[in-house]
C-alpha cells in the first residue's frame, strides 16, 4: 500500500515522538565499578570499555522497557577501602538498579555486602575469587543478589593444575602467589587441585603488589627443584617473575590464572613472557560472528594500540553482563532488584554473548554463570594471547 503525503508526515511525526519519548524518559542508572587507575587498571578499563559498548548498542536499539541506560561509573583504584565507599555512594546517591564490574576479589568482597543489604543485584564480570558468589548463600541468606560471569578461581585452579601435571607431567610444582586476598585465595584453590592429585608444591611463596625484585622467592623455588611455576597474582608483578627468571639464567613453564593475559604482563615481560599459559574465556579471535563484530566494535571506538585490547577477558565479560542484566530487566518488566535477581535467575530466553551463548546461566542456588566447558587454555606468542591448543578455537 502506498503512503499518501499525509500519512507519511504521520509516520515520521510517530517516529519522531517515539525516539523523544525514550530519550525523554528517566534513566535506568546502572554502577560500573573498577580499577581505572593503577596496576589493575587494564583490567577494569576493558571491563568498563567492554559495557560502554554494550550499552551503546542498546540505547541505539530503543532502551530498556521504553528507558536508556545510563552507566554511572566510578573508580575504586583497587582498594577494599575506596570499594566501600563507591559501594555506598551507587547505593545511597546515585540509586543504581545494578552494578557491573569488581576486577578485584579483596575489593569484591569489601563491598559487596552492601549491595546484598540494599537488595541490589550485582554482577562481577571479572572478579574470580571462588567464594564471591557464597558468601551471601542459602539457608543463611535466603536470596543472594551477587552473580559473575567469569571463571571462578576453582575452575582456573583445575585448569592450572591438568595443564602443568596432566599435560606436561611436571609433577614438582612451585607456587608464586601475591599477598592480596585474590593471591591467597588462588593459591589455596592450587593446593586443593594439587592435593586431588596427591601432590604439594615443592615450594610457596608470596610476594607484594609493587614488587620488583622476585630473585629471593625464585631462588628458593628453583633449589626447592621445581619444574614449573604456578601463578596467582596480576600483570606487573607477573611480569618481575618471567624477567626474574631471566636473569637467574633459569627458564621453567609459567601456568598461572588468566591475569596472564594481561597487556602489562606481556608487554613487561617481553621474550621472558613468551609461552606462559593461562585460562581464558575469551581470546581476541574473531572465530564466531558475534566475536568478530565484538573485536571491529571495541577498535573502533577506542582504537587500542596495535589493535590489542589491553584485557580482552574482562572487556568480553563486561560487555556480556550488560546484556545479561538488561535480558533480566526485561523478562522482570522492572528495575526493581529482588525482581531484576529472580528473573536472572530464571531467564525464560538465551542471551547470545561475545563468550558464550547464555542458555538459563543461573539459579537460585548458582550464581555462576561461566563453567569449564567454556573456558579454554591461552597462551601468550608474539605478544598476544594465542590459543595454546587449535582444537578449541571450534
Amino acid at each position: 500500500m502506498q503512503l499518501t503525503p499525509l500519512n507519511r508526515v504521520l509516520l515520521l511525526l510517530g517516529m519522531v515522538t517515539a525516539v523523544s519519548t525514550v530519550q525523554a524518559a528517566d534513566p535506568i542508572r546502572i554502577g560500573v565499578s573498577g580499577p581505572f587507575t593503577g596496576g589493575s587498571s587494564p583490567m577494569g578499563l576493558s571491563m568498563r570499555d567492554g559495557v560502554r559498548l554494550a550499552a551503546g548498542e542498546i540505547n541505539r536499539a530503543g532502551g530498556v522497557l521504553g528507558r536508556p541506560i545510563e552507566l554511572v561509573e566510578r573508580d575504586e583504584e583497587a582498594r577494599n577501602e575506596r570499594g566501600v565507599q563507591v559501594a555506598q555512594e551507587l547505593i545511597g546517591r546515585e540509586k543504581v538498579v545494578a552494578d557491573l564490574g569488581f576486577i578485584n576479589t579483596g575489593v569484591a568482597l569489601a563491598a559487596e555486602r552492601f549491595f546484598q543489604q540494599a537488595k541490589i543485584p550485582v554482577l562481577n564480570n571479572v572478579a574470580t575469587g571462588s567464594v564471591i558468589t557464597h558468601q551471601f548463600s542459602p539457608p543463611q541468606y535466603p536470596d543472594n543478589y551477587i552473580f559473575r560471569v567469569s571463571a571462578s578461581d576453582q575452575i582456573q585452579a583445575h585448569m592450572i593444575v591438568e595443564e602443568a601435571v596432566a599435560k606436561r607431567k611436571l609433577t614438582k610444582v612451585a607456587i608464586l602467589a601475591d599477598s592480596t586476598n585474590y593471591g591467597q585465595l588462588g593459591r589455596e584453590d592450587l593446593e586443593k587441585a594439587l592435593a586431588a592429585r596427591g601432590l604439594k608444591a615443592v615450594a610457596e611463596e608470596k610476594f607484594n603488589i609493587k614488587d620488583t625484585d622476585m630473585t629471593a622467592q625464585l631462588l628458593r623455588a628453583k633449589e626447592a627443584g621445581a619444574q614449573v611455576i604456578l601463578t596467582y597474582g596480576i600483570g606487573p608483578e607477573l611480569a618481575q617473575v618471567a624477567n626474574g627468571m631471566a636473569k637467574l639464567g633459569w627458564k621453567v613453564p609459567m601456568v598461572g590464572s588468566w591475569t596472564l593475559s594481561m597487556a602489562n604482563f606481556i608487554d613487561n615481560a617481553g621474550v621472558n613472557g613468551e609461552g606462559a599459559r593461562m585460562p581464558q574465556t575469551f581470546i581476541q579471535e574473531g572465530n564466531t560472528p558475534k566475536r568478530k563484530a565484538f573485536i571491529a566494535g571495541y577498535q573502533d571506538a577506542y582504537h587500542p594500540a596495535n589493535g590489542r585490547i589491553p584485557s580482552p577477558v574482562s572487556a568480553a565479560q563486561g560487555y556480556d553482563s550488560l546484556y545479561l542484566l538488561v535480558a533480566a530487566i526485561k523478562q522482570a518488566g522492572s528495575t526493581d532488584g529482588p525482581k531484576i535477581r529472580a528473573a536472572l535467575e530464571n531467564l525464560n530466553q538465551k542471551v547470545e554473548g561475545v563468550v558464550t551463548t547464555y542458555d538459563k546461566p543461573y539459579t537460585h542456588d548458582n550464581h555462576e554463570a561461566i563453567n569449564a566447558a567454556v573456558t579454554v587454555m591461552g597462551e601468550v606468542k608474539g605478544g598476544r594471547v594465542v590459543y595454546a591448543y587449535k582444537e578449541d578455537m571450534k
